[in-house]
């Protein structure tokens, strides 16, 4: 009996150290919630340079944007300049640059043939000025009109000429260069010989403006002959004029000597 008490007593002091909050096990703690950092905004989409807008408010080059234009050609352009990868480089004569050339150069041009001469003006990739330096060493380069068309490039202290068969002309200025759109104004049309066999005429130089002093310096032969007329006219009334008077002097002189002989 005594025994079945002490094993009761036993169990009891177990139970009651068991439920100590220092002996009972604890259960983990639930883990806590993940923080994530915040997602990288995406990258802001590549922006497209409108070459039909850029060209019309610089230059002037209206008139190589309207021949872009009627051929389509604007369009093949705009569609590497949309190409963030490689992009372009085109050279824009200015409006002088064709008006120092014989209308007929281009009337008298096919359709294909006008193409390419404007896709002869633009390389199918990037350039920046800094980096023709390292093009014209690779001479010849080929043009956007194909590997038969191609150009030689200089460049001597940041002077870059642009040379063709039968015209080398310099840029002479960026108008825009952002990769992936470069364009160069040049001060000539690039006339290819794949095209032009010859040297193409230039246009007759404008006459030159009258002198508005010329009719201070020396008088016409119209208004000479007018003036010698005058002065002949003048000679010939002051002789009739001495004429008279010598007549008027001797009527006198023989009326005083008729009347002393009265």
């Amino acid at each position: 009996m005594m025994e079945f008490k002490t094993g009761i007593f036993t169990v009891a002091i177990l139970a009651i150290v068991l439920s100590s909050p220092a002996v009972a096990q604890k259960s983990p703690p639930a883990p806590s919630a993940t923080i994530l950092p915040p997602a990288p905004a995406p990258a802001p989409a590549p922006r497209h340079v409108d070459l039909a807008d850029l060209l019309s408010v610089a230059g002037p080059f209206h008139t190589f944007l309207d021949y872009l234009q009627k051929t389509n050609v604007i369009e093949t352009f705009q569609n590497q300049a949309n190409d963030t990868k490689n992009g372009i480089t085109i050279f824009v004569p200015k409006d002088s640059a064709f008006a120092a050339l014989k209308k007929t150069t281009f009337a008298n041009l096919t359709q294909d043939q006008l193409k390419s001469l404007l896709l002869y003006h633009a390389f199918p990739k990037y350039y920046s000025l800094a980096e023709f330096d390292k093009l014209s060493t690779l001479n010849p380069v080929t043009t956007f009109a194909g590997s038969q068309y191609t150009l030689n490039l200089t460049y001597n202290m940041g002077t870059i000429q642009v040379k063709s068969m039968w015209s080398n002309p310099k840029i002479s200025s960026s108008v825009y260069s952002t990769r992936p759109v470069a364009v160069y104004e040049v001060n000539k049309v690039l006339l290819p010989m794949q095209i032009f066999k010859s040297d193409p005429p230039l246009a007759p130089a404008p006459a030159p403006a009258p002198d508005s002093k010329a009719s201070d310096v020396a008088p016409s032969p119209r208004s000479g002959k007018s003036a010698s007329a005058k002065a002949k006219a003048d000679e010939k009334s002051s002789s009739h004029q001495v004429g008279a008077d010598v007549a008027h002097y001797l009527a006198l002189a023989v009326s005083g000597v008729l009347m002393l002989l009265w």
